[in-house]
């Protein structure tokens, strides 16, 4: 969030908001209590990379007529591609259909490398939103995801990280996408071809994650284009709705 005209980190328990003295992810103690509405919120974290998986929905990998992958299928979103809450995704000019892409985030709390599956949960800082917003026609002509998937403004990531969520549960946590009012995506983290674990082990496995990185677990079926003057909403359960309106051209508030 904005505070006093520069970012700083705040937690909220049982309704009170304080701000964090110190680093979120290492040492820290809770600062000053301050009103709960009326902030500007930036991205709750500003990950170093995202790492997102392809097709990890059984649903989602038979509307794009592919083969269900024997291993997670993992690329990178580049920092520089996150936004937060409220913020404008910019469809860039000729880059075609430009599609939503509702995931639940991972946000990893403290160095991993090599991390087994029955310990990845210690390194889960908690959990937010992610839109994995992809240019549908790059992504099939240019056959790796780069280019698609790394745009400015293509990774909005919020409102917050819920810590404390059992994401292992066997229900699973619920992950929704909305564009202006109206449903398209909807399914549950129970439905995900590879669990969080694996997708920690196995990602740490080929490179270190560092804190405040974000895997992004991959999106149901159910994908759709956005047009300008959009407004697609992002919701998981117990972290809350990322909302994005959807511009058009250059992005000039960087």
């Amino acid at each position: 969030m904005e505070h006093e005209g520069r970012p700083r980190h705040a937690i909220e328990q049982n309704g009170e908001w304080r701000l964090v003295e110190g680093d979120v992810f290492g040492e820290h103690e809770l600062g000053d209590a301050i009103p709960s509405s009326g902030h500007y919120l930036l991205p709750p974290v500003q990950p170093s990379k995202i790492v997102a998986i392809g097709l990890n929905y059984k649903d989602h990998a038979a509307e794009q007529n592919k083969p269900l992958p024997a291993e997670p299928m993992m690329f990178l979103k580049p920092s520089t591609c996150v936004i937060g809450p409220d913020e404008p995704i910019v469809l860039p000019q000729g880059a075609g259909r430009i599609d939503h892409e509702a995931e639940v985030g991972v946000v990893i709390g403290q160095r991993a490398w090599h991390v087994s599956e029955d310990q990845a949960h210690r390194y889960v800082f908690g959990i937010t939103c992610v839109n994995d917003v992809t240019a549908r026609e790059l992504q099939t002509k240019d056959i790796q995801y780069t280019r698609a998937k790394g745009f400015d403004t293509f990774g909005p990531i919020g409102p917050c990280v819920a810590q404390g969520l059992d994401f292992m549960a066997a229900g699973g946590l619920a992950v929704e996408g909305w564009v202006n009012g109206q449903r398209r995506q909807a399914s549950s983290t129970r439905e995900l071809i590879f669990p969080i674990p694996k997708l920690i082990a196995f990602i740490s496995s080929v490179m270190t994650l560092l804190p405040g990185d974000v895997i992004s677990t991959g999106t149901p079926a159910g994908i759709g284009p956005l047009q300008p003057g959009d407004r697609v909403t992002i919701r998981v359960e117990g972290v809350g709705e990322l909302t994005n309106p959807v511009g058009q051209g250059i992005r000039l508030n960087k």
